[in-house]
């Protein structure tokens, strides 16, 4: 799991909408994103990501190196696999995660 924050400067030349299309494109990946103004012209989002390391970081490579991202961070958290266990009454099996230590 990670999280990917960036600024960017929402008047560049179609920037937003290039951003947004390689969120879509990984929707595999992106699981929830947080946009903000920081002001008339920069914007703040933060984007948490789920996948596999080599994925998430490309990913991330890919989104930064947009031409008007500033400031591109990405914090990896590494999860071990914690538990499998059913939570209703149709027998759902699933597995909890936990950051590793």
């Amino acid at each position: 799991v990670a999280n990917l924050s960036y600024v960017y400067n929402h008047h560049e030349r179609e920037l937003s909408e290039r951003l947004t299309g390689l969120q879509h494109d990984r929707h595999d990946l992106t699981v929830a994103a947080m946009h903000t103004h920081l002001d008339h012209d920069h914007c703040l989002e933060t984007v948490i990501l789920k996948g596999s390391t080599a994925e998430v970081r490309q990913f991330a490579d890919a989104l930064v190196a947009e031409r008007g991202v500033r400031h591109g961070q990405l914090n990896l958290i590494a999860l071990e696999a914690e538990y499998h266990h059913a939570h209703d009454e149709h027998g759902s099996d699933h597995v909890h995660y936990r950051p590793t230590r």
